[in-house]
């Protein structure tokens, strides 16, 4: 099987669920999930791209399709479990579960466009990048 039909491996992201994040109901508002999948994603990306890659390119998220399962509340303990699917020219696409313990709270189906940081033109998704984010696996 090839990278290209195989997600890569899941990154985990921790939340800090913070009394901002609340709303009149006592629970975490729904946009919040958003912010969070968004901090997962670009976490992924600065911790697995080389630093050039980083500093030469952004992305904007195009669309986010969300699931909500639980509410989340104040002190919970959270994690962002994001794995990119796929990415193809200047889009990618992640699958993300927001998750407290085996509880999951939100899944969430996104696709992002990568951009050139200087000029913020879509900018394609170097081939050079699959061995990083879709790493081979051991024999």
């Amino acid at each position: 099987m090839s990278a290209t039909d195989s997600p890569a491996r899941p990154f985990f992201h921790p939340i800090k669920v913070v009394i901002d994040d609340i709303d009149f109901m006592g629970h975490v508002n729904n946009a919040r999930y958003l912010n969070w999948v968004q901090d997962a994603v670009l976490a992924h990306w600065r911790k697995i791209a080389p630093a050039e890659d980083v500093a030469a390119k952004a992305w904007v998220a195009l669309k986010h399709e969300i699931t909500y399962r639980k509410p989340a509340f104040l002190e919970d303990d959270v994690i962002a479990q994001t794995v990119l699917e796929r990415f193809n020219g200047a889009r990618a696409f992640y699958s993300t579960l927001i998750k407290r313990g085996e509880d999951v709270l939100a899944e969430v189906q996104s696709s992002w466009c990568c951009i050139d940081a200087t000029t913020l033109r879509p900018a394609r998704i170097g081939d050079h990048l699959r061995a990083f984010f879709f790493p081979e696996p051991s024999a």
